[in-house]
């Protein structure tokens, strides 16, 4: 499973990584993770708000913090496959 954080580094960026790690360590899912942090990289993924989570090149959260809890259904659940990005707005319904 290959699985991006997307942001620039603001603290929030750095506390989504931080959830994201822990979340992985306690499941046991084999994953690699990757930062994404330059602005075009971002945007390429349709992300104009951050921190953002994708997961296998699906962006799964948008704009917010998710809880630890459900990022671990995400990456044991593969709900990775949703049709929404998980920001709340439904923009990707």
């Amino acid at each position: 499973m290959k699985i991006e954080i997307l942001g620039t580094g603001c603290p929030k960026c750095k506390k989504l990584m931080e959830l994201t790690v822990e979340a992985i360590n306690e499941t046991g899912v084999d994953a690699e993770i990757k930062k994404i942090d330059q602005i075009n990289d971002i945007m390429n993924y349709g992300v104009m708000i951050t921190p953002a989570l994708a997961i296998d090149g699906k962006v799964v959260v948008a704009g917010k913090i998710p809880s630890k809890e459900e990022i671990k259904k995400w990456i044991t659940n593969d709900d990775s496959k949703t049709d929404s990005c998980g920001c709340g707005s439904k923009c990707c319904s």
